[in-house]
């Protein structure tokens, strides 16, 4: 029994002494830099007793701010260059599922003790359950409408911003803020473990996705669940994604294992995290509607009206039992249009809305926001259009169903009114056992650093700088030239 009970641990610790753990140990090391620089640079409480009662306070100010940024800066080197490291092994065919696994571990421990980096989102989450918690409607007044300790460290267009997030999330926030209070770091280190769930679920779902597709399991895990923007950005940075692309992935593996009422459940629970999720739901009815044809015998017809029909009813059933156990209602859909305050170049609309303004007003003036408007106005249009569009054209079998799914969330974070990092979340999770060859993989890894590094440890963006995005540029095409690179077979003896 005890040998049994330590075999895991013995199969990890030298699984840690050998050159197959080595990205590992220096992921870890990268983490681990991170959750001490983001003592002084990450996104920390605007007053912080703790720093203060530990004499820490002058990591936040001056030298202490600039040896902060140094630490996590190296650390976040550290991690993409065990990424980038890992993935050259893992084109080489020196990496097994195991490796993918164990490492994760080594990346995410330290970080499950660091402050949120990268994003103040958590500090939301938190005075939006406490709203639920203390009698109000989180879908029908913002943050400042519940006067306490937690609203100090909501970012200001977030206080008066009603909740865009589903009832399943809300009562996870809720009952957070039941167990801790207004306890902000209590409150936030009991948050990211919620998230813990979803990634075990991304990392449950990605193998047995990319075994029916008969793709790598090992490249499926490198481009998705080691992926910097999930490690760092949604768990370091404490979002929700986490939960609802986890839900969401095993929703899909369900659906294509013929557990069809589990998976159009699963991926409904995802939407109720996070609307997102929903993205994937018409392209599961194909695929159901594939089943009932190919082992019932159901003609085209009649398939899809049972497999769309049904699928309504489980969202419609999942949706009823969450909303009535939160005790909230469908507001939070009217308040999915709150992303439109965000500005910044990861949306087209937005992008080309700076573009015009900034090129057009060296020859006449121009109203960016008018300008932005249209943008984002045609954006829509091109949504609406792609999307049924995309859904028709990708019908014929699974991979096509799992591709149509990439495209369509990548049309939404491309050409919705704003996107953040951890947007592109979506659909690195849904491509990851599609992108199996070398070029595929050096595109990940080099869009992912370029997202990595435009984004500053607080939460801000360096895109109007120059040289913050020259240098983002730079290491996007380092990375993209070390995977594009032939490899050679590293040996792991």
């Amino acid at each position: 029994m005890n040998g049994t009970a330590t075999q895991p641990f013995s199969r990890f610790q030298q699984f840690a002494t050998t050159a197959e753990g080595r990205p590992a140990l220096l992921g870890c090391l990268g983490a681990a830099l991170i959750t001490a620089g983001g003592l002084g640079a990450g996104s920390t409480k605007q007053h912080d007793p703790l720093l203060e009662s530990l004499h820490l306070s002058w990591l936040r100010f001056g030298h202490g701010l600039v040896l902060s940024s140094v630490l996590l800066w190296i650390g976040v080197t550290l991690m993409l260059s065990a990424w980038l490291w890992l993935g050259r092994r893992v084109l080489a065919g020196d990496a097994v599922e195991y490796t993918m696994v164990a490492t994760t571990g080594f990346w995410l421990a330290p970080l499950l003790l660091s402050v949120p980096v990268f994003s103040r989102d958590t500090y939301s989450y938190l005075a939006q359950g406490a709203l639920l918690r203390d009698g109000l409607d989180p879908y029908a007044v913002g943050p400042i409408d519940n006067p306490n300790p937690l609203l100090d460290n909501v970012s200001p267009i977030w206080t008066i911003t009603t909740a865009p997030y589903g009832p399943a999330f809300i009562m996870v926030a809720r009952v957070v803020t039941m167990l801790v209070g207004n306890h902000v770091i209590a409150g936030t280190m009991l948050l990211r473990l919620c998230m813990l769930p979803g990634l075990a679920l991304l990392i449950w779902a990605t193998p047995r996705i990319a075994r029916h597709l008969g793709a790598n399991v090992p490249t499926a895990l490198w481009v998705c669940a080691l992926n910097p923007l999930v490690i760092i950005h949604l768990m370091g940075g404490v979002h929700n994604e986490m939960l609802m692309v986890g839900l969401m992935t095993a929703g899909i593996a369900l659906t294509f294992d013929r557990r069809h009422i589990a998976g159009i459940a699963v991926v409904a629970a995802g939407m109720a995290v996070k609307a997102t999720a929903g993205l994937a739901l018409p392209f599961l009815v194909w695929v159901w509607m594939r089943h009932l044809r190919d082992r019932r015998g159901y003609r085209p017809p009649r398939a899809f009206a049972v497999a769309a029909g049904t699928s309504v009813v489980i969202v419609v059933a999942v949706f009823a039992v969450l909303s009535g156990v939160a005790g909230v209602g469908l507001g939070w859909l009217t308040a999915l249009a709150g992303s439109v305050k965000i500005i910044n170049w990861l949306s087209i609309p937005t992008a080309t809305a700076n573009l015009v303004h900034a090129v057009g007003g060296l020859f006449f003036s121009v109203n960016f926001y008018g300008v932005l408007q249209v943008t984002r106005a045609i954006g829509i249009a091109i949504i609406a259009i792609a999307l049924p569009l995309l859904w028709w054209r990708y019908r014929h079998d699974d991979r096509q169903a799992l591709t149509g799914t990439a495209w369509v969330m990548l049309v939404v974070v491309l050409f919705a009114p704003a996107a953040l990092p951890w947007y592109y979340s979506w659909p690195l999770a849904v491509v990851a056992p599609l992108v199996q060859s070398r070029h595929g993989a050096a595109a990940v890894a080099a869009f992912s650093t370029w997202i990595m590094v435009i984004f500053k440890p607080d939460g801000a963006h360096g895109m109007y700088s120059w040289p913050h995005v020259l240098l983002a540029s730079a290491c996007a095409a380092f990375a993209w030239y070390t995977l594009n690179r032939p490899a050679v077979q590293e040996h792991s003896g």
